[in-house]
C-alpha cells in the first residue's frame, strides 16, 4: 500500500469543474408586480424530475406550494433556506425586496425544459398553445406578467382539484424530453456520484493520486438579468454542459434557456 502523496499536477490553463453534486445555481430577484390575486411574484410551475432549493439573501415573502397533501404558504425571510422534491408546484410571492439563491438538482437537466407551468387544462392539452403560452415574444416584460396571469388561472383551479390530471399532461408535453434528460442525467449527476465512488476505492487502496488534482474554480457573477419565471434571474453557466443539444416536441435540435426562462 502506497501511503505517499503524489506528484503536484502540472500548471496550466485552469480547469472549471462542475459545481458540487452536479447543482445548478442562480440569483434571482422575484417580480414585485401584482398578480390578478393582488399578490406580488412568480409564475407557478411544477418540476418533474428535479428538486429546488431556495436560501433567502434579503427581502421578505413566501412559497406559495400544492402537492398531494394539500396546499402551504411558508415565509420567506433573510437566512432562510427551503426546498422541496419533485411534483410540488411552487410560486414565489414577494412581500417586499426579496432577493435569493436557487440551487437546482441535476444541473443541465432543468435547462431542458424540466418545467411545466399551471396552464388551464384547454393550453396543456394543446403542445402548440401550450408553447405559445409559455413563450416570451415582443414585449418580454408583458409577456411574463401574461404567462405568469395564465399560469395562476390554473393554479387556483388546481388548489380545488384536478391534481392527477395535471401530472398527467405535465407527462404529455415533456415525454419526448425523456431520452435526451437521461442523457444528461447519466454524464452530469450520475457521473459526479459515481466518481466520488471511484475516489473512495482508490483511498481504500492506498491511492492518493486524485488528491494531486485539486483544483479551485469561478464564476463571475453574471451581468444580465433575464426574465425568468419567478423574477429577474442571474443564471450562472452550467460547467461542461453535454455536448448533445435537446431536442424539443417538433424533433428540431433547440438548445433551452436556463430553467426559469423557458
Amino acid at each position: 500500500m502506497d501511503l505517499r502523496a503524489p506528484d503536484p499536477p502540472c500548471r496550466g490553463t485552469p480547469v472549471v469543474t462542475r459545481f458540487p453534486g452536479s447543482v445548478g445555481i442562480s440569483g434571482l430577484t422575484v417580480y414585485d408586480g401584482k398578480a390578478a390575486d393582488g399578490l406580488c411574484g412568480g409564475t407557478p410551475h411544477m418540476h418533474l424530475v428535479c428538486s429546488e432549493a431556495y436560501v433567502v439573501v434579503d427581502g421578505t415573502g413566501s412559497v406559495q406550494t400544492l402537492t398531494g397533501s394539500g396546499f402551504a404558504d411558508t415565509p420567506l425571510h433573510p437566512g432562510d433556506v427551503v426546498w422541496f422534491t419533485p411534483g410540488t408546484i411552487h410560486r414565489l410571492v414577494n412581500d417586499g425586496g426579496l432577493r435569493l439563491l436557487v440551487l437546482m438538482q441535476n444541473s443541465g437537466l432543468p435547462e431542458a425544459g424540466d418545467a411545466v407551468f399551471t396552464f388551464p387544462p384547454p393550453v396543456l392539452a394543446d403542445p402548440h398553445a401550450y408553447r405559445t403560452a409559455a413563450a416570451l415574444t415582443g414585449d418580454r416584460a408583458a409577456a411574463a406578467r401574461r404567462r405568469r396571469d395564465l399560469a395562476l388561472e390554473g393554479f387556483t383551479a388546481l388548489r380545488e382539484g384536478g391534481l392527477r390530471e395535471f401530472h398527467l399532461a405535465a407527462h404529455r408535453l415533456k415525454s419526448e424530453l425523456l431520452d435526451d434528460w437521461r442523457a444528461r442525467w447519466r454524464d452530469g449527476p450520475l457521473a459526479a456520484a459515481e466518481e466520488t465512488g471511484r475516489q473512495l476505492e482508490r483511498l481504500q487502496a492506498g491511492d492518493l493520486s486524485h488528491l494531486g488534482h485539486g483544483a479551485v474554480s469561478r464564476l463571475e457573477r453574471p451581468d444580465q438579468q433575464l426574465f425568468g419565471m419567478c423574477g429577474l434571474l442571474h443564471p450562472y453557466p452550467v460547467p461542461h454542459p453535454p455536448a448533445r443539444p435537446p431536442r424539443d416536441p417538433s424533433g428540431s435540435p433547440h438548445l433551452r434557456p436556463p430553467k426559469e426562462l423557458s
